[in-house]
């Protein structure tokens, strides 16, 4: 027979009610441990991330730049006049010399122009050789003259002398011989006006054929003009080297100073580099470059500095001190590295995805391990185009994520697997 036992009961009761005070008790507590707990490491594949070690000794400061290769001397031929194009005798790629012909381009008006003004030339010289005989005709008309009255004024001479002899011996009266004087004297006087006529005429002839041919020299001038500006209308290369350009067809019409054709040197190139604006400004004139034209380096130095910045970058040329490789030619895409300063014993390290000169920014360093890496704040310096200064926040041997990492921002650990 079952024996009823009350106490074993009230032992159950109260374990229960234990057990459940254990239960609300520890469940706070489990919670709060929780939330005090910091959230695990997110993992990070090892092969998609960028390693390197920090290191000590030389580093060179350098910038890079995209561009191409130009020309030195670079020769645009515009048209010299108005004209339509009439003959294309020279193609892009063309090797051409200084009197090359390239192009020849007609204006009727022009040429027109030029045989008016031969004709005027020709006129003015008949006119010029017209005057010169009339003038001729004159002076020859005033020299007889004057040697007419020369000679009348010696005979006159002759007869004052005779005169004066009888007078003397006193076969003549003194009338007569003060007569004879008289009018040797008067002719004498006229004499003298005669010359004097016979030199301003003279010098008025002068006077006049240098006005006329003076004229004649405007009308050749023009003439010649005309005829040079005809003569141009053959538009030439005007320098040795290669036709670069040719941007008219026949039938175009083109105005003064349109630029037909361009002509430059292909062995004399230099390059022509685009470097951003935040890197551009360490460089100066002289400084060494190398560029990269994907069949050959050639050496540089810097040559020119563009003192604007166009659309967030700086011109800068380098003329080439070595050889050209093959293939090089204008408008080749190259790539450029420019040499800025060179350091002795600094820490440094590969340059991060995101971090600029003489700033602060936050690297994953592995730990001893390998397995995991910590969030430091590094403090870095000067820049080249793969390597950075360290500053502050991380020593030799440290190895460190280079990545973009902005993706575990949140986290202040990754794991490597």
């Amino acid at each position: 027979m079952d024996i009823p036992r009350p106490e074993a009961a009230r032992k159950r009761r109260i374990r229960r009610a234990l057990y459940g005070l254990a239960v609300l008790i520890l469940i706070p507590l489990i919670s709060w441990g929780l939330s005090r707990l910091k959230p695990a490491a997110p993992t990070v594949e090892r092969a998609t991330v960028w390693l390197d070690t920090v290191k000590r000794g030389p580093m060179t400061r350098e910038v890079r730049g995209l561009g191409t290769l130009i020309p030195e001397e670079v020769l645009w031929i515009p048209a010299p006049m108005e004209g339509r194009v009439d003959r294309i005798l020279a193609l892009p790629g063309t090797p051409v010399a200084a009197e090359t012909l390239l192009i020849e381009l007609v204006n009727p008006e022009l040429q027109q122009a030029a045989l008016d003004a031969d004709y005027q030339v020709k006129a003015q010289e008949a006119q010029l050789e017209d005057t010169r005989v009339k003038l001729e005709s004159d002076r020859l008309t005033l020299k007889s003259q004057a040697a007419e009255v020369e000679a009348m004024y010696q005979q006159s001479r002759l007869t004052a002398e005779r005169d004066s002899n009888l007078y003397k011996e006193g076969l003549l009266i003194e009338l007569t011989m003060k007569l004879s004087n008289i009018s040797a004297e008067r002719l004498s006087r006229r004499v003298e006006i005669e010359q004097e006529r016979l030199k301003i005429n003279e010098d008025s002839i002068k006077a006049q054929l240098v006005a006329q041919q003076a004229r004649v020299e405007q009308l050749r001038a023009l003439a010649r003009l005309k005829r040079s500006q005809v003569e141009s209308l053959k538009v030439r290369a005007g320098a040795t080297g290669v036709l670069q350009e040719l941007d008219v067809k026949v039938g175009q019409r083109v105005s003064s100073g349109f630029l037909l054709a361009k002509v430059a040197q292909p062995e004399r190139l230099k390059a022509e580099l685009k470097v951003p604006e935040t890197q551009a400004k360490d460089i100066i004139i002289g400084q060494k470059a190398a560029i990269d034209t994907r069949n050959g380096v050639i050496p540089g130095h810097v040559i020119r500095i563009d003192p604007a910045v166009q659309a967030g970058t700086v011109t800068v040329d380098v003329k080439l001190d070595g050889a050209l490789p093959q293939g090089a030619r204008p408008d080749l895409s190259v790539d450029g590295t420019i040499e800025l300063e060179h350091l002795e014993n600094v820490v440094y390290v590969g340059r991060p995805a995101f971090g600029q000169p003489n700033s602060t920014v936050g690297l994953f360093r592995l730990e001893p391990d390998g397995q995991g890496a910590l969030r430091v704040q590094v403090k870095l310096g000067r820049t080249s185009v793969n390597t950075i200064e360290v500053l502050e926040g991380l020593q030799v041997g440290n190895q460190v994520i280079l990545s973009d990492m902005s993706a575990w921002d949140a986290y202040d650990r990754v794991r490597l697997n």
